[in-house]
């Protein structure tokens, strides 16, 4: 007798082995049409995979979390399918899941094309509705590369290759295609009925730039056609706001192939830039902050010491002078412990907060570059509280509120919480992790905060706190965090004077709120598709005059309100206003102040906001009035 254990406890007994299909029959013909696949005792497996001893068992559908990734990995087979009906001589190479949906490799004598894509997408439609069978087999490693030599699949013989001689592989086929995959499936391909071809990449097999540049062919598919709908539309969206888009619309940067993955800032740029920063600078004023700076070369030997060299050189761009080896650094911290050994500290220093503004470099591999979003010369945010072991859930619970307030400000509302405990290989006793653990969670429930644990996803030195923003179309980005280390310290020979009169490490507690200000602006910039909040915004207002008769007083209203901060600009050009209006509104401006022989007369502004609000004629006290007000609440124009 076999016993079989559901989800909600109840348990079915059957007579002998019985595989995941048959159960969801034996429980109801709608489970059994749904069911994509299985999850046994904890394991995701195919509809057809046999169970022979009592198990848990949990049948998937499209609606599971689980289901839908068996639905794009099978649609990423199903694309390899139809590329081998269309183009018999392609190779496939790997084909795996990623976030939304998959992508699929290929060696092939010409490049793809967007026509071919359409004619791929087609040709897999048609597949699906042939709602054929999917079926696993397994061969002895051997017996498998000889089988895709055989076919001329001498990317998946390759692969197979690597694979210990002792070891089976398994294979599913589809019609009359068959691959090497570990699963699981989906039951037939009749079940893949919403996804779309997105776009072509180039990708050296197996990663390596030496080896051949392969074509990629990416993909999404879901469970629904509302939920493909609605994944689409928010493509189209972001695509809107994308920030290398605006950024050249909006004249705020440019990335050069002078210097690839590093940003040239435009006068507007820098001056969003400097809003920013400067904001961040008064946080860390306001906040028991002190403002350092560190060199941008250290020695090799500071990077020895830390562990960088060993687990991040490859990372690191590297000088030499005077038979010295220097790194620029990829991170502030060895610098911050440097500053903090500069005489004795007492536990009466302590918490000791430092922030810096640092610019690090990092060599990213020019593929993952985007933008400014992802670049090799980037400024952080930096902080490092220098604290006791008692002195942590208080520092915890202060920064989320910090931190908090700062997203706020810039327009963010929605915060995901993530606290990333533990992994097996790690340093300090279980005493100390235990009360750096509970310090974090405690924190984050001081603050209201619900939160998920990431069970052993903490570096090796210390657990921590993962803040990510969700944005106006749902896409979430990590920002913020806060790691406890009680690692770095040691290893740079960090102490402090304790009450007791002895010497103490302290711990290190790593924090940034925006993280890099570039990734940061360029969050910013899709968020607000480029109409940046008032306060923020580059150019406040423009002052426009209709003819050149107003010239002269558009230049007073202009300058009282530099002289009261605000960022004006003038266009005097002679121009139809309404050519002006459009230009600057295009510009996403905040307000555009506009002013003819009335408003010369009256001595008044007519003002419009950002996106076509006309505000009416006010006088330039009135103005001032609201734009101060505006700035003040930050609030969106």
């Amino acid at each position: 007798m076999l016993q079989i254990t559901l989800p909600d406890g109840s348990q079915r007994d059957y007579a002998s082995s019985v595989t995941v299909a048959e159960v969801a029959a034996s429980i109801g013909a709608g489970l059994a049409k749904a069911a994509l696949a299985g999850k046994v005792d904890g394991k995701v497996v195919d509809t057809s995979f046999v169970i022979d001893k009592n198990s848990t068992l949990a049948i998937i559908t499209a609606k599971d979390a689980d289901g839908l990734e068996v639905i794009r990995h099978s649609t990423a087979h199903l694309l390899a399918y139809a590329v081998k009906e269309l183009f018999p001589d392609a190779q496939v190479t790997i084909g795996p899941v990623i976030e939304n949906g998959f992508f699929y490799d290929f060696s092939y004598k010409r490049p793809f094309t967007l026509e071919d894509l359409t004619v791929i997408e087609k040709k897999m439609a048609t597949l699906a509705a042939l709602d054929e069978p999917v079926v696993r087999r397994v061969l002895p490693r051997d017996e498998a590369v000889a089988y895709f030599k055989g076919m001329g699949e001498h990317y998946k013989a390759e692969i197979i290759e690597s694979i210990p001689a002792d070891q089976d592989v398994s294979l599913y086929r589809e019609g009359k295609f068959e691959d090497l995959c570990r699963g699981p499936h989906v039951p037939s391909t009749g079940k893949l009925k919403h996804f779309k071809l997105m776009k072509l990449a180039g990708a050296y097999w197996r990663g390596d730039h030496k080896n051949e540049m392969l074509q990629r062919i990416y993909g999404t598919a879901w469970a629904t056609k509302d939920e493909l709908q609605q994944h689409l539309t928010m493509l189209e969206e972001a695509e809107k706001r994308d920030h290398r888009k605006l950024g050249r619309e909006l004249d705020l940067f440019h990335i050069d192939d002078h210097a690839p993955g590093m940003v040239f800032w435009h006068p507007k740029g820098w001056e969003l830039w400097q809003n920013v920063e400067q904001y961040m600078r008064q946080v860390y004023r306001n906040n028991g902050y002190k403002e350092v700076k560190g060199p941008q070369l250290l020695d090799k030997g500071l990077w020895e010491k830390t562990g960088h060299w060993d687990k991040y050189r490859e990372n690191m761009f590297v000088t030499e002078s005077e038979k010295r080896e220097y790194a620029l650094k990829p991170m502030n911290c060895p610098g911050h412990i440097l500053i903090f050994k500069q005489g004795v500290k007492s536990y009466r220093d302590l918490p000791l907060r430092y922030g810096e503004f640092g610019q690090c470099h990092r060599n990213e591999p020019s593929g993952g570059l985007h933008g400014i979003m992802r670049v090799r010369g980037f400024t952080q945010d930096d902080g490092h509280i220098f604290c006791t072991e008692d002195q942590i859930l208080q520092e915890c619970v202060d920064y989320t509120a910090l931190l908090q307030k700062v997203y706020s400000d810039f327009g963010f509302k929605n915060i995901i919480y993530k606290i990333a405990t533990r992994p097996d290989k790690r340093i300090g006793s279980d005493e100390s992790w235990d009360k750096a653990e509970y310090a974090l969670m405690e924190s984050l429930r001081a603050s209201g905060c619900e939160f998920e644990i990431t069970p052993g996803e903490g570096a090796f030195y210390g657990p921590k706190i993962e803040y990510t923003l969700k944005d106006a179309i749902g896409r979430q980005w990590q920002c913020g965090t806060i790691q406890v280390d009680f690692f770095m310290t040691e290893r740079l020979d960090a102490e402090y004077v304790g009450e007791d009169g002895a010497r103490h490490r302290p711990v290190m507690l790593h924090r940034a709120i925006v993280g890099s200000l570039e990734r940061f602006i360029g969050i910013l910039i899709e968020e607000t598709a480029g109409a940046l909040p008032t306060w923020l915004a580059p150019v406040q207002v423009k002052v426009l005059n209709i003819t050149d008769a107003q010239a002269e007083y558009a230049r007073s209203v202009a300058k009282t309100l530099q002289n009261q901060g605000f960022r004006v600009e003038l266009d005097l050009r002679n121009e139809k206003i309404t050519y002006k209006i459009r230009e600057h509104s295009m510009q996403k401006v905040p307000y555009l102040i506009v002013i003819g022989d009335k408003e010369m007369a009256s001595g008044a502004v007519a003002v419009r906001a950002r996106g076509g609000q006309d505000l009416g004629v006010m006088s330039v006290d009135e103005f001032l009035q609201k734009i101060s007000a505006d700035v003040a609440q930050k609030s969106n124009v």
